[in-house]
């Protein structure tokens, strides 16, 4: 049913959360499971990367994920990408022929306000796949 999973991972404690889920659907499916980590490009606005998105800050992160589900006896590939998240999740999704995308979710979007800037909201909509939400 869900041959490829893929598990958009930052340093919020809501990813952290869905990772249980993950192990959980590829798991029971026996999924491919593939690991994404969007850095997103320096605006005008701010044209300087924070700390948390610095490539060694990423490449970190996508290695303690690899390990969490190798733990579990998981095999998962990882994509670095450059983009605006939602967006690039959605590409990525279709790249790879994701079947299923799980991701965290801050609970930000669910109000009129948040909506428009919410990550999970643009990915519900834009998604050429079904988007599972942990809250």
């Amino acid at each position: 049913m869900f041959k490829t999973v893929l598990f958009p991972v930052d340093h919020s404690r809501e990813a952290r959360e869905a990772a249980e889920v993950v192990v959980n659907v590829v798991q029971k499916y026996s999924s491919r499971l593939v690991l994404l980590s969007v850095v997103e490009e320096p605006t005008a606005d701010s044209p300087t990367q924070d700390a948390m998105s610095s490539p060694e800050t990423v490449a970190q992160l996508l290695e303690s994920a690899k390990s969490l589900f190798s733990q579990q006896g998981i095999p998962t590939e990882a994509i670095e990408r450059i983009g605006k998240p939602a967006f690039t999740i959605c590409d990525v999704a279709d790249e790879i022929g994701a079947d299923l995308i799980v991701m965290g979710c801050r609970g930000l979007g669910l109000t009129e306000e948040g909506s428009h800037d919410s990550v999970t909201n643009r990915v519900i909509n834009l998604s050429p796949c079904p988007v599972l939400i942990v809250p």
